[in-house]
């Protein structure tokens, strides 16, 4: 499998596949696979503390009768939605052999791979 593959690989099903590609002996070595299961457990870390946090603001909008519902659903879908798109990106684009720091994790994930 080529570094392309195994680094869009690494996004597929979030931090599980980025935690797979760092523990498997062959591609563990490369950097370029590293920074990209870094990025992958980082971003997914990342989403699903906003969905934390997105749910705990929408519950307190719960109690303003249709407003609140209202609010709260549109706050889900566009972070399903956000996260959905920046996934399919990543995947494609590394594929593609290009390299997308993505603005917070990023840093984060090329300090821990090294590059």
């Amino acid at each position: 499998m080529t570094n392309n593959m195994a680094g869009a690989l690494c996004y597929l099903f979030g931090f599980i596949t980025g935690i797979l590609f760092l523990v498997l002996a062959p591609y563990n070595q490369d950097r370029n696979v590293r920074f990209h299961a870094f990025q992958s457990i980082f971003l997914n870390i990342g989403w699903v503390a906003l969905w934390i946090v997105v749910t705990i603001v929408a519950f307190a909008f719960r109690v303003i009768p249709f407003l609140g519902i209202f609010v709260s659903a549109v706050l889900h879908f566009t972070i399903f939605i956000g996260g959905i798109i920046v996934w399919l990106y990543m995947m494609f684009k590394t594929y593609n052999g290009e390299k997308i720091v993505l603005p917070i994790v990023g840093p984060m994930a090329e300090k821990q791979a090294g590059v």
